[in-house]
Parts: C-alpha cells; structure tokens; sequence
C-alpha cells in the first residue's frame, strides 16, 4: 500500500515538474496591431497542389493551416462540412503584432432568400501573403 502511495506521489510530482516547465517557455502575445498585412485572396486554381492536397485532406472538419512556399506563406482557414452551400467566409483582421500574426474570420451562413444548393459544402479561405516569420494566431 505505502509503495503505491509512493509511486502515486513522484507521478504527481513529476506531473506538477512538467507543467511548471513547459509554462515556463510559453511566450506571451501581445495583441496590439503594429501594421495591417497585405494578402491576395487564392483562387482554387492558384493554390500551391501541395496545399490543395492538404486542404483536401482536413476540409470536411473545422481546420486552420499555414503552408510556406520559397517566396510566400499561404494562411488557410476553413469551416468543415455544411449542410449546404451558401456559405461565405468573412476576414475580420489580419495584422502583425510584435510576436505574432492575427488572423480572425467568421463564417456566414446563407441568406433566408437565398437558394440553396442541397449538397453539403466546404467553406474555406486560402490568403497568400509574404512570410512574416512569426507565429499564426487563429481567431
């Protein structure tokens, strides 16, 4: 029993040790804007094939990507599958901070009017912009 007991103590002790540590690399962002980011939205056609492949790969669930070719860095957000099409996606920001990049979209549904096709969708935006080198937040 006290053997048990023991072994139960150093998992939680190294439990605690390991979130301390890896708290301790963790870098805060700050989200206030230095500059706003110019991007291109991508069409279908003039997506990278490699990043087709991947968007193929995860559309039918919620996804974020970012894929980075020699000369630009592709910021991919989509929405996973809807039961019909109609939908858009709406970028809210897009800005460098000092550690980090914002990238904040919100999906729109179809509007009451509208016809909708009866076949499920797969709402996603592909923006292309020059690398920043920092980290993509999704928002």
């Amino acid at each position: 029993m006290k053997m048990h007991r023991k072994v139960f103590q150093l998992f939680l002790l190294e439990m605690f040790m390991s979130v301390l540590l890896c708290g301790c690399n963790m870098e805060k962002t700050d989200e206030k804007k230095v500059k706003d980011l110019d991007y291109v939205l991508v069409e279908e056609e003039d997506i990278p094939q490699e990043l087709l492949a991947k968007i193929e790969e995860k559309k039918a669930a919620d996804f974020k990507l970012v894929y980075e070719s020699d000369e630009s860095m592709y910021v991919v957000r989509g929405y996973g599958e809807q039961e019909t099409g109609g939908y858009s996606i709406q970028i809210l920001d897009f800005y460098m901070t000092e550690n980090a990049v914002i990238f904040s979209t919100n999906l729109l549904g179809p509007s009451k009017d509208e016809t909708k096709n009866i076949a499920p969708s797969y709402p996603y935006v592909v923006l292309q912009t020059e690398n920043p080198g920092k980290n993509i937040i999704f928002k």
